[in-house]
């Protein structure tokens, strides 16, 4: 492997087990090995086949792929991942980054008392992530995916932000496009706004209760009556629809248009749900949860807090009226907060430990044949049959069990839409 992080080899790589898996891919739990710095990494394993299957034979997800690539390749920030190589196989494509040994907040407010955060520990998250925002928004990256799943714990304590295939690069506006709301990187065809806006009235027409959102289009908004510049005026928007369900800022659902602001609607909804335990608008489908985000009112229980205050600023529907990260970080709730030294804090609220089993791995051939497996289950069958054949050929029979039980193990994991265990993340 090159530990210049351009390319990796999987003779140089221990591929030890599944860890989660996404639209697109499975993540690995693997080592290196053969070199003078053994270390742990995080492998991001996506299907060549599944891609071209997701966008018709085209190479618009293959470019997705390499944008995250890119994206992390630049980072040199201690809350982000670095980027550990990219490798390419006849059927498979990915990458590595650090492997976080504590896991993912989600998992970690699970296990607290009454499964919500102390106001102390949600001030240290709260802080690390308005730096590491901060960071990608300074770089022109909006992220557009932030929830407790994609917030890991290092082995430090400190967080770390993973997951970027859904990120963007806005560019700078030009003197021309002032009056636009889209923009020429965007990767959202011309009618995007045609077909968003009959989706709208089709959700409006389908639910008589739901009345449209209370807040003015971005139209409709006098510009002298905008009387703080926004961190994203110098930015085109993007048109595209992207975002878990349950964090999607309003203005993605509507198709105005977004920039950096929905990565602090985001913030808040992470904040709101380490503070009560649950999501504000969390509904039994999309289109009622949808509906609360664009409709109802948060509400706070209790008496009053500057944490209160500050998720009702960042759950502004109109982005142009949300708070922003100056405010935010002169926000009363960070009163006293060091921002220049709070990396440097040697005690996190979270410390983990590792616990990480050092076992026998698994080879190209399987590793292939499991990612097919998982996103073409009618090959499933056929493709346990060709493992289970190379593994008798190996000639131990008591090693050739303990592979057959992995496998099989993984399998049964990776094809549930929920699991029981907290450390398998669902991405």
């Amino acid at each position: 492997m090159n530990h210049g992080g351009e390319t990796l080899d999987f003779r140089n790589l221990k591929i030890l087990s599944a860890v989660g898996r996404g639209a697109k891919g499975v993540v690995f739990l693997s080592r290196t090995y053969g070199s003078s710095k053994e270390e742990w990494l995080a492998l991001k394993v996506i299907s060549k086949e599944l891609l071209l299957r997701k966008n018709n034979g085209k190479n618009g997800e293959c470019k997705r792929v390499k944008f995250e690539q890119q994206i992390l390749r630049r980072f040199d920030h201690p809350l982000l991942p670095r980027f550990k190589g990219a490798f390419q196989t006849e059927k498979l494509i990915g990458f590595a980054i650090d492997y976080c040994h504590g896991g993912n907040l989600h998992s970690l407010r699970k296990k607290q008392p009454e499964k919500k955060f102390s106001e102390e520990t949600i001030r240290f998250y709260a802080v690390e992530l308005v730096l590491a925002l901060e960071y990608l928004h300074n770089l022109g990256v909006v992220y557009r995916d932030l929830k407790p799943e994609n917030i890991m714990i290092q082995q430090t304590g400190h967080i770390m932000i993973v997951d970027f295939d859904l990120s963007k690069k806005l560019n700078p506006k030009s003197p021309n496009s002032l009056s636009s709301n889209s923009s020429p990187g965007s990767n959202s065809p011309p009618d995007t706004k045609i077909r968003r806006k009959r989706w709208l009235s089709k959700f409006y027409s389908c639910n008589s209760y739901v009345g449209k959102p209370k807040f003015e289009s971005l139209s409709q908004i006098d510009i002298n009556s905008v009387c703080k510049r926004s961190e994203s005026d110098s930015v085109e928007k993007s048109n595209s629809f992207v975002g878990t369900e349950d964090y999607v800022a309003p203005e993605v659902i509507l198709g105005n248009g977004h920039n950096f602001g929905v990565d602090w609607w985001s913030y808040g909804v992470v904040l709101y749900e380490l503070l009560y335990g649950t999501t504000p608008f969390s509904s039994p489908n999309r289109k009622e949860t949808f509906h609360k985000i664009l409709t109802m009112e948060v509400e706070q229980k209790g008496e009053s807090t500057p944490l209160k205050d500050l998720i009702a600023k960042l759950l502004e529907r109109d982005p142009d009226r949300r708070i922003e990260v100056d405010e935010i970080k002169g926000h009363d709730f960070f009163k006293g907060v060091k921002w220049n030294t709070v990396l440097h804090i040697v005690r996190p609220p979270y410390i983990p430990q590792n616990e990480v089993e050092d076992k026998a791995g698994f080879s190209r051939k399987d590793v292939e044949s499991f990612v097919h497996g998982i996103f073409f289950p009618k090959n499933k069958n056929k493709s346990e049959k060709e493992k289970n054949n190379e593994v008798k050929k190996e000639g131990n029979e008591k090693e050739k069990k303990e592979n057959d039980n992995n496998k099989n193990v993984w399998v049964e994991k990776l094809s549930q839409t929920q699991t029981k265990d907290e450390n398998f993340l669902i991405f």
